[in-house]
């Protein structure tokens, strides 16, 4: 009874430190920190993700008034000029706002401070880039992230009860199996439908990663799960699959996520204006 209650706990700490890596790891991790400008500490916090149809607020922290601060902003990927945006005093922070885009659009952004002599750039090495979503309920997130937690919890300790001499195998992978279709192929394709238009953008339908993982999780377990009664071994394939979802669960989250190709969407915004001027000069004709 304590040993399993041991490997309970020993589970619950890999799952957590997984999940804490994949959060601090991604790409929508906000950017954050702190300069000595004009003798004075300036903090920001320049989040990389944004829900809802509301445009996204800019701020940085700065009890200096004598300063001012300018948002630049820019269309991501793409051969867009900077747009400039100076940023206003409220609350002892300068603030300014992100146009809102169409789900899976991104900005580039960063902000440049200046006090009449010198200037710094906010972040100093490199422009913060923030992916637009709609907006998910709140109840489908939160059951969503239960059952992935639940499903990557079990996987863990389905991996560490194989170790035993006489393994239970068979319950703790039929219901990291359940757990993993609930949370991965049926909650993940809702959430993914309100955040970004589309239920699935894996394989064969795109290259979402965050997707593709999902399913080679669940095809690894699938076969643990078929090889339980095939198998003269059937803990090595639980270990395995275990194995392999920590080893994906790792890979940051979003990455190579759902994107707007700015460029590719210009062009059909011109081949259709152009469409719409030639239908215009038509009508235009027949009118005379």
């Amino acid at each position: 009874m304590i040993k399993t209650f041991l490997f309970w706990v020993l589970a619950l700490i890999i799952t957590l430190s997984s999940a804490i890596y994949q959060r601090l790891t991604g790409p929508t991790h906000p950017t954050f920190g702190s300069v000595q400008f004009n003798n004075n500490e300036i903090d920001y916090y320049f989040h990389r993700t944004q829900g809802g149809t509301v445009d996204h607020l800019v701020s940085i922290f700065d009890k200096d008034t004598s300063i001012t601060a300018t948002l630049y902003w820019k269309r991501y990927k793409t051969n867009d000029e900077w747009n400039k945006v100076v940023m206003q005093n409220r609350n002892d922070s300068l603030v300014a706002y992100l146009p809102n885009q169409p789900p899976a659009g991104k900005l580039e952004y960063y902000v440049n401070i200046f006090n009449g002599k010198e200037e710094i750039n906010l972040p100093k090495d490199n422009s913060v880039v923030i992916r637009y979503k709609g907006a998910v309920p709140d109840e489908v997130l939160i059951i969503h992230i239960i059952f992935m937690f639940a499903a990557m919890l079990l996987s863990v300790r389905t991996g560490i009860e194989a170790f035993r001499k006489e393994p239970k195998l068979y319950k703790l992978t039929y219901w990291t199996l359940i757990t993993l279709f609930i949370g991965g192929l049926i909650l993940g394709p809702i959430v993914q439908q309100y955040a970004f238009g589309a239920l699935w953008t894996g394989i064969p339908f795109g290259h979402d990663l965050t997707d593709n993982k999902t399913l080679i999780i669940f095809v690894g377990w699938v076969v643990a799960l078929f090889m339980y009664k095939k198998s003269a071994h059937p803990g090595r394939w639980a270990i395995a699959a275990s194995v392999l979802m920590i080893a994906i669960y790792l890979i940051p989250h979003s990455v190579l996520g759902s994107e707007i190709d700015y460029n590719k969407l210009d062009k059909e915004k011109a081949k259709q204006q152009q469409i719409e001027n030639i239908n215009n000069s038509i009508d235009t004709l027949n009118k005379r």
